[in-house]
């Protein structure tokens, strides 16, 4: 299959199919379903404000789609995407210089954080301290001469931007303060946030290798790696289920199980690198039918 055909919507011109890969708009799940949790919470626990969700979806899309064209950037110019199994990067294939594509992540980051002025004078000043971190733990990710995801850490960072930081900072911006329910709901998004990675990591395990890229996939090895796959994907319908007894509805969340059964089968079944893909796109889909099901379960 083509990279063409793999970037999708082929009516558009190549640039920008280029682009609109660049930024990983499939895993935009993973940013989506962290803010409907939190505002789910906040709905249970008192009320929404809608101008509010507005700001906090622009200052996680702004930092998120800013960070993949960083993480984009970073990995080109270091030559960890120059033999690239599944989707092409922007950097690593040539499509754009590494300056342009810098500059475009600095240019998103720089909304979020114009997002996240507005909520610090409305709201908290606690939020600017968010907006610091989102943008330290983004850069350093791939970025500087010691990006921590080329040190086993980026399955710890994404389980804290991408599930406790996330679900937690949401529901504070709406009622200004953090309940037990938000905690723990935090705990099933960031492990299911952990699952995709882990789907891109253990395709990407052979040239991460090569590239000098230890991901936890890496260090782990690829038996173990499928393992652990299956562990945190039962983890994150373990700790929903918990909250069973204080929100019934959130036993909802069993619906998203079937689901789960193709990219299980993948991982667990020894698929390697293209193989790997539909269960990345799948992981992708149960993080949205998760997501969207505990959501309801909550704010019912």
């Amino acid at each position: 299959m083509s990279e063409t055909t793999r970037s999708g919507a082929p009516f558009l011109p190549p640039l920008v199919r280029a682009w609109l890969v660049g930024a990983r708009l499939k895993t935009l799940p993973v940013t989506l379903a962290p803010i409907a949790v939190g505002t789910a919470v906040a709905a249970a626990e008192g009320h929404v404000r809608w101008e509010r969700s507005v700001l906090t979806l622009v200052f996680a899309l702004g930092f998120v789609l800013g960070t993949n064209f960083l993480n984009d950037y970073s990995d080109g110019i270091r030559g960890a995407d120059d033999h690239r199994v599944g989707p092409v990067r922007l950097v690593g294939s040539g499509e754009a210089s590494p300056r342009r594509v810098l500059r475009f992540g600095l240019e998103l980051y720089a909304l979020a954080v114009l997002a996240g002025l507005v909520m610090a004078v409305t709201i908290s000043w606690w939020l600017l301290a968010l907006a610091g971190l989102c943008a330290l733990g983004g850069w350093f990710y791939t970025g500087g001469s010691t990006p921590y995801g080329y040190r086993s850490l980026g399955d710890i960072s994404i389980f804290l931007f991408h599930g406790v930081i996330a679900v937690c900072a949401t529901t504070f911006i709406q009622l200004q303060r953090v309940p037990m329910l938000a905690l723990i709901a935090s705990l099933s998004i960031g492990l299911l946030a952990c699952a995709l990675l882990t789907t891109n990591n253990l395709r990407d395990i052979p040239t991460d290798t090569e590239a000098g890229k230890i991901t936890l996939a890496v260090r782990l090895g690829e038996r173990r790696t499928r393992i652990y796959y299956a562990l945190v994907v039962a983890g994150a319908f373990g700790f929903a289920l918990a909250l069973a007894p204080q929100r019934p509805a959130v036993l909802l969340v069993a619906a998203a199980a079937p689901v789960a059964v193709l990219p299980l089968r993948l991982v667990l079944g020894g698929a390697r690198g293209a193989g790997l893909i539909p269960a990345l796109e799948h992981t992708c889909w149960l993080l949205l039918a998760f997501g969207a099901l505990l959501s309801t379960g909550l704010a019912l």
